[in-house]
């Protein structure tokens, strides 16, 4: 079952976030990870959330999620994010197609 990653980042290093940004996409490869969307225009429906940057991210599932966050491969990018942002961060289940 597919598995989604949403994080809400607030950039507080713009330039090393940037860099943060080049050093993901070549850590998500191994794990079967995708970009769905990656801070593109956010407009709030209903309620108080305002997201600052969203991101979310596609995997095969939950476990291929996980592996990845603690991966070796994204060690380094994600001290880099955590240096330069604040990030909220969660993984929830995608929809059963059966």
């Amino acid at each position: 079952m597919s598995a989604y990653v949403i994080v809400d980042i607030d950039i507080t290093d713009p330039v090393q976030y940037q860099e943060y940004k080049k050093q993901v996409p070549p850590s998500l490869e191994k794990y079967g990870g995708r970009f769905v969307v990656r801070g593109g225009d956010v407009e709030v429906l209903e309620g108080d959330w305002s997201p600052n940057r969203l991101v979310v991210l596609e995997f095969d599932s939950v476990s291929q999620a996980k592996r990845w966050w603690s991966s070796s491969e994204y060690a380094a990018p994600k001290s880099l994010r955590q240096s330069a942002a604040t990030s909220s961060m969660i993984v929830v289940e995608g929809v059963s197609n059966n």
